[in-house]
């Protein structure tokens, strides 16, 4: 295989992580975050920490750290559009969802649901998470659009 055909795979497989990671976040932000918002209090913090410990399995591991070393890779091989690609996942998926999202679900995940301060928490919890979801949605949506170009 050439140098350019590994780099087309490299590039493609970069793509679909990243646009398969865009997805869970798109879905996060348009319509999952809104039901767990329409719920009570209690019952939404439930079901957020229970999305927070189900979803780190190892495919999904594979699936959202496999991108970025295969992105990270590409970048090294590639061009500008796969250093583009590589530097919107890394820093908008990995680095977003370890400095921001990660530790506050960590919080959440140390409430118990039904109390005041759960419910207080929650509040400013949904705001924020949100909010950088969208950054996350958007960078890893830019990403596989980086990745499709090269």
């Amino acid at each position: 295989m050439s140098s350019v055909d590994t780099l087309d795979v490299l590039s493609t497989v970069a793509a679909v992580g990243s646009g398969m990671v865009a997805g869970i976040f798109f879905a996060f932000s348009v319509f999952m975050m809104r039901a767990f918002a329409a719920l009570p209090p209690a019952q939404g913090i439930a079901a957020m920490q229970t999305v927070n410990r189900v979803i780190v399995t190892p495919l999904f591991l594979v699936l959202f750290l496999g991108t970025a070393v295969v992105g990270v890779i590409a970048a090294i091989v590639g061009a500008v559009p796969q250093v583009v690609g590589a530097a919107l996942y890394v820093l908008g998926a990995i680095v977003v969802t370890g400095t921001r999202n990660v530790p506050w679900n960590n919080e959440l995940d140390a409430l118990t649901p039904d109390t005041a301060a759960a419910a207080e928490y929650w509040l400013g919890y949904l705001r924020r998470w949100t909010a950088w979801n969208h950054v996350r949605t958007v960078t890893s949506t830019g990403a596989a659009v980086a990745f499709v170009v090269s």
